[in-house]
């Protein structure tokens, strides 16, 4: 019995279908798995914390200022720029950044005075969920956002009291402050 021999073209073409397999074999271990690892490691090794990627991160809340009243209110830091709404055991249910006009309201303790489901703003932008609670420098300050949900022009030439929002938030705003809610606005 006589042994053929194959062609070169046969052992060249077995030998790249072979590197192709590995090659792919070798990718298809490295592809990133949940938790930002591979699976590239020996097989018991999954013991270790996945990394954390950015996106998977939550970002932290800040927490309500220090001496910012008690019960059912509304917390307004002005340095921060941010609302807290806290419900009436302390329990903050939604806290967001905003846009304060050029006037802004005193520190201390105020009222929610009235409420108005859509006007026009001392910027001509039509606004929703507007709620009065405080007076400053002869303007009215209040919260409320653009329709639109554009963020407010800045140095308009004109002087606001508003406290511009998200609509969301505005929405939010809305149901947790009805007449007469406390606002304490801090530093």
């Amino acid at each position: 019995m006589s042994a053929r021999r194959l062609p070169s073209w046969a052992w060249v073409t077995g030998l790249l279908c072979a590197a192709l397999v590995v090659v792919v074999g070798l990718a298809v271990r490295a592809e990133p798995m949940p938790g930002g690892r591979t699976d590239a490691g020996p097989a018991g090794s999954a013991s270790k914390k996945p990394q954390q990627r950015p996106e998977d991160a939550k970002p932290k809340v800040p927490a309500v200022p220090a001496a910012s009243g008690e019960g059912h209110r509304v917390v307004y830091s002005l340095e921060q720029r941010r609302v807290w709404l806290v419900e009436a055991r302390d329990k903050v249910s939604r806290t967001f950044a905003v846009w304060p006009g050029s006037v802004h309201p005193p520190v201390g303790a105020h009222k929610v005075s009235s409420r108005l489901p859509s006007g026009t703003g001392t910027d001509g932008v039509k606004v929703a969920n507007i709620i009065y609670f405080a007076k400053s420098s002869g303007l009215t300050v209040a919260f409320s956002n653009a329709v639109d949900g554009a963020r407010p022009e800045t140095d308009l030439g004109v002087q606001t009291a508003a406290v511009r929002q998200k609509v969301a938030d505005g929405a939010a705003m809305w149901k947790f402050a009805p007449v007469g809610t406390v606002v304490n606005v801090v530093a």
